[in-house]
């Protein structure tokens, strides 16, 4: 038996949300370690539509202990919208069964505002921001500038920290001729809430050692997508924290081999939302098919998410770089009605065949995919729960996905519901 990682294998949006939920059935604990309320997660139970952003997926279900990691930048405002709008939905949500990282950054209103007009004065330069705040928390932390959970539960320290952060934020602010913020505003505001997030706050990385010391399973998951890494990913076109698997570790304080099995999420196409490069991208009525089809809109901005076919080259590397066993293949069944499709082989790089996607942003920007295409299946994969629903030319595409990624396809979703998926290799018992 092995404890579980679940991170994206590609720009994110790949699915993640339903299959950590459908792990959470054997899952004890459900631990999130990056990103913050940027994220989105869709989860479909028993008809219901649930839409999460910072609480882990396991708080859908009965019995389970979520836990928000160390490694999570936090909106304390977001937090608690997010547990109230949950409430309203049927879902308890309490002390007893969430808990929030003591030392976990939080983010200020002072992030959103530098994050919009850094944003809007690059211009045509757009990095493709949410607009939340997360990147700037993110520095503010690797500063020493951040604010952690465990500061509101000293008012003055909080204040002296507060004005100590403005001082320096708010010099930027009206650089560019935006609003500053005032230090008692933000102290206010933070106080007023300070009780109910502390409610929340707690010793993560013991509570998390004591579950594996007690050997019950823990689930780790992740936000984003691998080529959002800031590290691994299409910089500077990326997010603010490390997305692969290693990070799970950091990010909710454990020791690497607490990680068993990394179980990569990944899209039977590709998509991706904001700027940067996206090698395969259609823009044609192809694209715009897949988009409909899968209703692709983000679930925490609502912005259009760009389509393309998939993207072995790419995969293969987040397999590589990001400690991938195997991995959930989603939305095979938006492929359902194509008479042919293409996947990526290879990329043309200046007239030079390349097997994988160069760090350089100028090189990302020039690649050209290769294709390989192959028959559709003409067939219905939506709602299949066993190998015989399949379709064969189906089977063939996701055999022909394996060989070309040199990993297994453990799990295979054939749609948003929980329990339209198909099981080959059980990741807490692998």
């Amino acid at each position: 038996m092995s404890n579980v990682a679940v991170i994206g294998s590609q720009w994110g949006d790949e699915g993640k949300g339903k299959i950590v939920d459908v792990l959470s059935r054997e899952a004890d604990v459900v631990v999130r370690f990056q990103g913050g309320h940027n994220a989105g997660h869709t989860l479909v139970v028993d008809g219901e539509t649930y839409k999460l952003h910072l609480l882990p997926s396991g708080v859908v279900r009965k019995n389970k202990l979520s836990i928000i990691g160390n490694g999570v930048v936090v909106d304390p405002k977001a937090l608690l919208w997010e547990i109230d709008n949950v409430k309203k939905q049927g879902i308890e949500i309490t002390p007893e069964n969430l808990m929030l990282a003591e030392n976990a950054t939080l983010i200020l209103p002072v992030h959103p505002a530098l994050d919009i007009a850094m944003e809007e004065a690059r211009g045509a330069k757009k990095i493709g921001t949410t607009g939340r705040g997360i990147g700037l928390a993110y520095e503010d932390k690797v500063a020493r500038r951040g604010i952690r959970v465990c500061d509101l539960a000293h008012p003055e320290y909080l204040k002296e920290r507060i004005e100590n952060m403005l001082a320096y934020h708010n010099a930027a602010l009206k650089g560019m001729g935006a609003e500053t913020l005032n230090t008692i505003d933000v102290y206010d505001e933070l106080m007023g809430m300070s009780d109910k997030i502390l409610s929340f706050s707690g010793v993560t990385w013991k509570a998390i050692d004591d579950a594996d010391k007690a050997g019950k399973k823990i689930l780790f998951e992740g936000a984003q997508g691998h080529f959002l890494d800031v590290d691994h990913g299409t910089y500077p076109f990326v997010t603010s924290s490390n997305t692969v698997a290693a990070q799970a570790a950091a990010g909710a304080g454990v020791g690497s081999k607490k990680i068993g099995y990394v179980l990569g999420i990944t899209k039977a196409y590709t998509t991706r939302v904001g700027s940067g490069p996206f090698p395969t991208e259609l823009e044609d009525d192809i694209g715009e098919t897949l988009g409909r089809k899968g209703h692709e809109f983000g679930v925490s901005t609502g912005r259009k998410r760009r389509c393309g076919w998939f993207d072995a080259v790419l995969v293969r590397q987040a397999i590589k770089t990001g400690g991938i066993d195997g991995i959930a293949l989603t939305k095979i069944d938006i492929l359902d009605d194509f008479d042919e499709i293409k996947v990526c082989v290879a990329y043309d790089l200046n007239g030079k065949e390349i097997d994988y996607l160069p760090a350089s942003t100028v090189d990302q920007a020039n690649i050209k995919p290769i294709y390989k295409t192959i028959k559709g299946w003409k067939g219905k994969t939506q709602g299949a729960r066993s190998w015989s629903d399949v379709p064969g030319d189906a089977v063939k595409y996701i055999r022909y996905i394996e060989e070309l990624i040199e990993a297994p396809v453990a799990l295979l979703s054939t749609s948003p519901d929980r329990d339209d998926t198909i099981l080959m290799q059980d990741p807490f018992n692998s």
